[in-house]
């Protein structure tokens, strides 16, 4: 057909640019951009609130490596999904949300989902966030989008298409761009890092997400330098194996000491930001060399002495190519191990009963298990303890550090990585903001487990509040029947009483023909 509607000629589009999984709600302002979906070839998931939908397109894109796409009715859906957006933002990932819009809002007021300004709201949580009055502009900013994708930092878009407009017929799309050839060599930075590593005795590198996709380059590269390492939370098994390695102990308060033993710092693919650091400075007393695609951090740390915009990847690629930086380390293995034992220790003592259960786990844990956690108290120790050994399968709303993330970005991950295993993590009170979306993965037959951290209250909040010396409030709450909720919803659903039986119904869930619920307390380990 040379025409259809505009609202069905977009998902012809996105399936012809390789999108294959649709998350979202329909609505009678967007039902237009349902009348395409089957007719494409793409599978939609049907999420029970624009948040999940989000979260889902979310961890869909991080589990994939492709674009999460979701789509959304004109206002509250809008506003329901701008907290995903938020933390796609903040964490660099590419979610492109298209939604409806009223086709006019200055003269009229009253109108079923009538906001003020739906464009600018989007654009608080977005790289940015466009109309597209017509067809040719719909089609436009989806390759704009695509591309931006492909050959920048990886932030969410948002468009918004009149009402009028999707139910207008349309030409169909452009033919899709040719592929694009993004990557330039970049030389002149590798030959000046190599140069740095020459010169240096104790050189160290820290590790963000924007190293993961070159990570096995990376990790030659610090061993054939002698070199230390540390791990952002997001860049955790960059460095994988590493004798060198100190992990993702980064926010512990000696690592600053550590670093400050470097002649020579590299952070690469990291905003050492305030979730990364915990603290207003890295530490570093000697030279400082940053490496990103984002040329707004490049200088955002004291001390940078040299600065580089480059993709990480193709660096690494690159500093590999020039050579001659191979050295014995300054650095003594006993050294490492000895300081990643303390800090082990420390966060174990700081959150007791969660180390036991995480070593359970990683004894018995395919390989290539993809994680999903939620702001809970179990995710903050591990993401410290479990040392990840290949990259880029641990996720978690490490920016925005928004709550209910866990459960619907699992789906969305799951769903990417049909026959894989995923598991979900998640604390009591998280998990009830999203709760809704297990109906989704029952709909979707997932063998997803769900781990499920009860400690029957906001105990980071209550921690936090007694060092500050005010007396806890609002901390508690009365839980549901966790086993007996996920049965109502037609999961499956287990107590386990040691961490050896949560490791075991963790690995029968994922035979299982739909999600589990594995309820954990702090009795557990006790």
């Amino acid at each position: 057909m040379s025409q259809r509607p505009l609202g069905a000629q977009i998902s012809h589009m996105l399936k012809s640019r390789g999108v294959d999984v649709i998350f979202g709600i329909p609505g009678v302002h967007n039902q237009e951009m349902y009348r395409g979906i089957e007719e494409a070839g793409i599978t939609h998931v049907l999420a029970r609130h624009e948040q999940g939908a989000g979260f889902m397109a979310d961890g869909y894109a991080r589990a994939s490596g492709k674009p999460g796409v979701a789509y959304i009715i004109t206002g509250p859906g809008l506003c329901n999904i701008m907290t995903p957006l938020g933390q796609a933002y903040s964490d660099s990932v590419p979610v492109l949300a298209i939604s409806s819009c009223l086709d006019e809002t200055a003269r009229r007021r009253g109108q079923l989902h009538q906001m003020l300004d739906q464009e600018a709201a989007g654009a608080c949580v977005c790289e940015w966030s466009l109309e597209a009055r017509d067809a040719e502009s719909a089609y436009g900013l989806i390759d704009r989008a695509l591309t931006e994708f492909a050959t920048g930092r990886k932030r969410p878009r948002h468009i918004q298409v009149p009402i009028r407009a999707l139910e207008g017929l349309a030409d169909a799309p452009p033919a899709e761009l040719p592929c694009l050839q993004t990557e330039t060599r970049p030389v002149a930075a590798a030959e000046r890092i190599v140069a740095a590593l020459k010169a240096s005795e104790r050189p160290m590198f820290v590790f963000g997400g924007g190293a993961v996709e070159g990570a096995k380059d990376w990790k030659a590269v610090v061993e054939q330098a002698g070199a230390a390492s540390f791990t952002t939370y997001a860049g955790r098994g960059v460095a994988a194996g590493h004798a060198l390695d100190f992990g993702a102990y980064l926010a512990r308060p000696e690592s600053a000491g550590m670093i400050a033993k470097a002649d020579l710092v590299i952070a690469v693919g990291t905003e050492l930001s305030e979730v990364d650091l915990w603290r207003d400075e890295l530490g570093h007393e000697g030279r400082f060399i940053r490496v990103d695609i984002d040329p707004e951090v490049l200088r955002a740390a004291s001390g940078t002495e040299l600065a580089f915009q480059a993709d990480a990847a193709a660096l690494a690629r690159e500093i590999l190519s020039v050579g001659g930086f191979e050295a014995e380390a300054g650095w003594r293995e006993a050294d490492v191990a000895a300081a990643k034992a303390r800090w082990r220790a420390e966060s174990d003592a700081e959150r007791p009963g969660i180390v036991p259960i995480c070593d359970a786990l990683r004894d018995v844990l395919p390989g290539d298990t993809m994680f999903y956690s939620d702001m809970t108290q179990f995710a903050y120790t591990a993401k410290e303890v479990w040392p990840m050994d290949r990259p880029g399968h641990w996720h978690h709303p490490f920016g925005f550090g928004t709550l209910g993330y866990a459960l619907p970005a699992a789906i969305g991950g799951a769903v990417a990585r049909a026959g894989k295993p995923t598991l979900c993590i998640a604390g009591d009170y998280g998990f009830q903001y999203t709760i809704q979306e297990l109906a989704t993965a029952v709909e979707l037959r997932l063998p997803l487990p769900i781990l499920l951290w009860d400690n029957g209250k906001l105990k980071e909040i209550e921690d936090s509040m007694v060092r500050a010396q005010i007396a806890p409030k609002a901390v508690d709450q009365i839980n549901p029947d966790f086993v007996a909720l996920a049965k109502a919803y037609g999961a499956y659903a287990e107590k386990p009483e040691s961490p050896e039986g949560v490791a075991q119904g963790v690995m029968t869930a994922f035979e299982a023909d739909g999600p589990t619920l594995i309820h954990v307390t702090p009795a557990v380990s006790a």
